[in-house]
């Protein structure tokens, strides 16, 4: 016969300590980082550019089909890619309308509300084409604060996603 299963509780039991010497980084190890993202950094509009350019093209598939909810699942993960290299890129403003876009297409009220009427889907592609070609940057940029704030004001009143 076996024995009755124990409760054990982690906030008590098996806590081990983490030990981290600062710092946790040598400073050569963050100027062999800061070096390699410099070089890096030339590239980075080109790649900025290509991700716009898909964007593009999945705005007009997902056009073309109807903004069947295929076409709208394409056109949020190249938004999501948006989202999360935005600020890599040098444009956190594009991490923000990223975000604000994949909220309102990433569930499946948000992409029935998007089928039925696209308007809002295209304005967020449109200002993320509009930030990288104005390379307005940030949302300390006056008109990157209005476009953000709007967009995000009209997502946030169809109440399709969580915050």
């Amino acid at each position: 016969m076996s024995k009755p299963a124990e409760f054990i509780d982690p906030r008590t039991k098996g806590l081990r300590g983490l030990t981290l010497r600062q710092p946790v980084f040598s400073p050569e190890a963050v100027e062999r980082a800061d070096s390699a993202l410099k070089e890096l950094s030339g590239s980075m509009q080109e790649w900025l550019d290509a991700d716009i350019e898909r964007l593009s093209a999945a705005r007009q598939e997902a056009e073309a089909a109807k903004w069947s909810f295929a076409a709208l699942a394409k056109l949020a993960g190249v938004a999501h890619e948006l989202k999360g290299m935005g600020t890599t890129y040098g444009y956190p403003l594009v991490t923000q309308i990223g975000a604000s876009m994949c909220r309102l297409i990433e569930t499946e009220s948000g992409k029935a509300l998007a089928q039925h009427d696209p308007t809002l889907v295209i304005a967020h592609v449109d200002a993320l084409k509009a930030a990288v070609r104005d390379q307005v940057k940030d949302d300390q940029h006056p008109v990157g604060r209005a476009l953000l704030r709007a967009l995000e004001a009209q997502v946030e009143r169809l109440g399709v996603a969580p915050r």
